[in-house]
């Protein structure tokens, strides 16, 4: 008898959890709304919440942290250069720098837009907004990610057309959407290589599939974004205007001014 499939739970019209509401509202990440509601500081409607799955109306709750109002905030995004070991959860095992150890203190509750690996370097979003981190990791909406790769041997124009048709690797389909030779010799090429689709350490895997281990890799554009003259551990506020004009369909709302 087949396994029984799980429903997701269904929440009355409107309604979320309290731990996603304030993430939702840009105030906490939802580990950190978590936090403060199991640990009583958080009133919701005057009444002390300890249980993060409690459901509000986000848009219609009064909340208070440690007796003092808090209410929507306006969204933050920031570009980021990441340097290369150092990763990107908030806080990791094995303890690792991350990247929440190079922003400033008013910029902790941010989250990471995806991923990029602990050997990769380059451009990395982190927000408050999780409405524009969803809609810009969804692979329906194509966002596409530049890569500059560096890799051991030529790389040859027939890998290059298999790098773009695809290949399988762990039962998995691996595709770049554009890869383009820069240089190449026999001990190394460089290419930029094109994803709208980040599956876990595809470029490392579909290069090493081809029999090229992957030395370098650093992203330098996410969409229509860049970056710049940043150097690496450096990060700066992207306007809303810069949001419009790289991601003109995302859903943004009003960006903090700082």
């Amino acid at each position: 008898m087949p396994p029984a499939i799980q429903k997701k739970t269904k929440y009355p019209a409107g309604k979320v959890a309290l731990e996603r509401a304030l993430s939702k509202l840009g105030i906490a990440s939802r580990s950190q709304a978590r936090e403060w509601i199991t640990q009583g500081r958080l009133r919701v409607n005057g009444i002390v919440q300890k249980n993060p799955e409690f459901l509000v109306t986000p848009e219609k709750a009064k909340f208070e942290l440690d007796d003092q109002p808090i209410g929507k905030i306006e969204a933050l995004v920031l570009v980021l250069h990441k340097p290369k070991s150092i990763i990107t959860s908030r806080a990791d095992e094995k303890g690792r720098a991350t990247v929440f150890s190079l922003i400033k203190e008013v910029h902790a509750h941010l989250s990471a837009v995806g991923r990029l690996d602990f050997a990769t370097s380059g451009l990395l979003l982190l927000t408050n907004d999780t409405r524009l981190a969803d809609w810009l990791t969804d692979p329906k909406n194509a966002i596409v990610r530049t890569y500059l790769v560096t890799v051991r041997g030529r790389v040859t124009e027939e890998e290059l057309g298999k790098l773009i048709s695809g290949i399988r690797d762990q039962d998995e389909f691996l595709q770049v959407n554009e890869a383009t030779l820069r240089k190449s010799s026999e001990r190394e090429s460089h290419l930029t290589v094109e994803l709208t689709e980040g599956k876990n350490r595809e470029i490392r895997r579909i290069f090493l599939a081809l029999g090229h281990e992957v030395t370098s890799l650093k992203r330098v554009a996410f969409g229509g974004l860049t970056l710049g003259e940043l150097q690496s551990g450096e990060y700066r506020v992207v306007s809303l205007e810069e949001i419009k004009a790289a991601f003109p369909s995302a859903p943004v709302r009003p960006l903090l001014k700082r």
